[in-house]
């Protein structure tokens, strides 16, 4: 978790750090920003967390769009670590449709123009952990969101976003009641 906690802060993503979410057979840390505005509202209306993805295939359904919570964390940023460079256009896949994007090398990868080529190509960021040392932002991962569009997936991702948010830090799951 500190070789993506150093990934975030030389990408200057600040916010929660949620490691080690899974889903549709991705595995990343997602950097988010809790609105605690919405979270306040949310909790004072009994609204908690929707993470469960039969609830929300009801989303779709044009009857329900007056009946969706507001989402109550900001997706800031994914990253993605990765063995090899060339591993990191399938690893961020249509995760970097929702939010900028970033692979985290190992310590000691090796340089070799082609994988970045295409990880540039695509919009994907590119962060070197060099052990003891900084980590090195190789390239910077560009916000290829707005091309996409909103999409049920990424709104059920800021679902569970928020209730892995809430699970892993008390703190702020109680911070809406004061």
């Amino acid at each position: 978790m500190q070789q993506l906690q150093a990934a975030a802060s030389a990408l200057d993503w600040q916010g929660h750090l949620v490691p080690d979410v899974e889903v549709l057979g991705s595995r990343f840390a997602a950097v988010t920003r809790v609105r605690h505005d919405v979270h306040a509202w949310r909790c004072e209306n009994g609204w908690g967390p929707e993470a469960d993805p039969t609830w929300f295939r009801a989303w779709s359904q044009p009857s329900m769009y007056d009946h969706l919570p507001l989402p109550a964390v900001e997706l800031v940023g994914i990253l993605v670590p990765v063995r090899k460079a060339k591993y990191g256009v399938r690893a961020c896949g249509t995760l970097m449709t929702l939010a900028p994007c970033s692979v985290v090398l190992p310590p000691g990868h090796p340089y070799r123009p082609w994988p970045l080529t295409e990880l540039d190509y695509y919009g994907v960021g590119v962060v070197a952990d060099h052990g003891a040392e900084p980590p090195e932002v190789v390239l910077a991962p560009e916000d290829r969101s707005a091309e996409f569009g909103a999409s049920l997936f990424g709104r059920w991702l800021q679902e569970v976003l928020y209730s892995l948010v809430l699970e892993r830090d008390p703190e702020i799951a109680g911070a809406a009641g004061s």
